[in-house]
């Protein structure tokens, strides 16, 4: 029986990997509807950077050969995965968003491309970002509404998934990046605890604060992603050797006991919208007894700031090279950045790195009440209009932390943009972070409260 391409995108990247584990669905059929979609919407969305329909369905045909031969397939077996273009990919180019890389092609994959191709992944291009992974918006539009912007800087790999071009995708965070494009359009995206996944390979903006997302289009799929990712690297020396968690089984399982929620505001409440406001504040009240409200210690009110400040500091130190010798072609906006970080004093900036831990340990008595807090993911759906790629003043806070987060596409405006709410454990409590994640995202599903 024949297979309709355009009809496999529909499948969640689970549903799809298990269909091509035991032969019911090729990698190549797959990859075709991917590829027919990205022809149908990427004219409009402009969400890759670097792509190759002949070099992903060669990618696609080796999968299936491979799994016809007999031998073992990995947990990502066949699923294409796009990548931000400030990852190392061997052979494919790498520009990190500015000319001032244009032509640059990597000699070795990033420490996780090397994972992806391990585990079976398809590498099917690189997706857009913001310049140098910063705020200088890129040409990717809103998948939703291509007025608005699509977040940034992670601004394609958030694209590529919710138009449907992508099952999964790859970002950075350093203050909003992943969490905040994927609320403005409509998917999952989710943050592990720092320290989890390696960067070797990744553009360094600010190594103190530097992550890798994953971009799905439900909890499960973000798991199943970064699962694969999670791991030690000696040249990483953020993350330590520990035993590989079990993001996936525990994110499907049933919660032993109705999860508790904290509804924290943050200080920065005052720059929700309205809409956001009072979203957020109905999911409170349908929760009831499942959710109180919890404040925090009056020293995040400074944790932007502060944010800012190790991020300045450490950006102007990452890109000297770039400020040296092409300063002409970098944007005002970055420019400016790298200017600011240059007069961060020596100690202001070793003051700055005391900050996470001493911002955590205030979390404690609000971690010891519920399984995760809930918070805006952004402060209201994507801005209208490409200058900007909006404000990461409620991603920031929780960055500095290295707590896990995730965003969930909950709600939506009156205009029909989404609108994310995320959600944050404590270091080290992805699992059960996501866990909690599923249980909501049924619960609300159950109730007929999602929409």
């Amino acid at each position: 029986m024949a297979i309709d391409p355009m009809a496999t995108i529909g499948l969640s990247a689970l549903e799809a990997r298990e269909r091509m584990a035991s032969g019911a669905l090729r990698a190549a059929d797959y990859m075709r509807g991917c590829l027919d979609r990205i022809a149908a919407v990427e004219g409009e969305i402009q969400a890759f950077e670097w792509f190759d329909p002949e070099f992903a369905m060669r990618q696609a045909e080796g999968a299936d050969a491979h799994r016809k031969s007999g031998r073992p397939i990995g947990p990502l077996h066949g699923l294409p995965v796009a990548l931000k273009d400030v990852i190392d990919t061997r052979g494919i180019p790498t520009a990190n968003g500015t000319v001032l890389d244009a032509g640059r092609v990597p000699e070795r994959d990033a420490v996780i491309v090397e994972k992806l191709r391990a585990a079976g992944a398809i590498i099917i291009g690189k997706t857009v970002t913001a310049e140098l992974a910063f705020m200088h918006p890129g040409k990717t539009r809103n998948p939703v509404n291509p007025a608005h912007t699509p977040g940034g800087s992670s601004s394609g790999s958030a694209a590529a998934v919710a138009a449907g071009m992508v099952p999964l995708a790859v970002g950075t965070q350093t203050g909003g990046s992943v969490i905040r494009p994927a609320a403005f359009c409509g998917i999952t995206g989710f943050l592990p605890s720092s320290g989890s996944i390696p960067r070797t390979g990744v553009l360094a903006q600010s190594p103190t604060l530097d992550r890798i997302g994953v971009f799905a289009r439900s909890v499960e799929d973000a798991a199943l992603l970064a699962e694969v990712l999670f791991g030690h690297d000696d040249l990483d020396k953020a993350t330590t050797p520990a035993p590989h968690p079990q993001l996936l089984s525990v994110a499907s399982a049933e919660a032993p006991v109705t999860p508790q929620f904290a509804f924290v505001r943050t200080p920065y409440w005052h720059k929700a919208t309205e809409a956001c406001q009072q979203a957020l504040q109905e999911l409170v009240e349908h929760l009831g007894e499942g959710c109180f409200e919890a404040g925090l210690p009056d020293a995040f009110g400074e944790a932007a700031s502060v944010r800012e400040r190790i991020n300045r500091a450490e950006m102007s130190k990452c890109y000297h090279r770039y400020s040296r010798d092409g300063g002409d072609h970098l944007s005002p906006r970055l420019s400016e950045a790298l200017e600011k970080g240059g007069k961060v004093t020596a100690h202001d900036y070793i003051a700055a790195l005391d900050w996470p831990d001493y911002l955590y340990s205030g979390l404690g008595a609000v971690f010891q009440r519920c399984d995760a807090i809930l918070t805006p993911a952004a402060p209201g759906p994507a801005p209208k209009g490409l200058e900007s790629t909006g404000d990461s003043v409620f991603n920031g806070i929780w960055t500095l932390c290295g707590t896990p987060a995730i965003t969930l596409p909950l709600f939506a405006d009156e205009d029909g943009m989404p609108m994310g709410v995320q959600l944050v454990g404590p270091r080290g409590g992805d699992a059960r972070l996501l866990r909690t994640a599923r249980w909501l995202v049924k619960h609300l599903e159950t109730d007929g409260q999602g929409d």
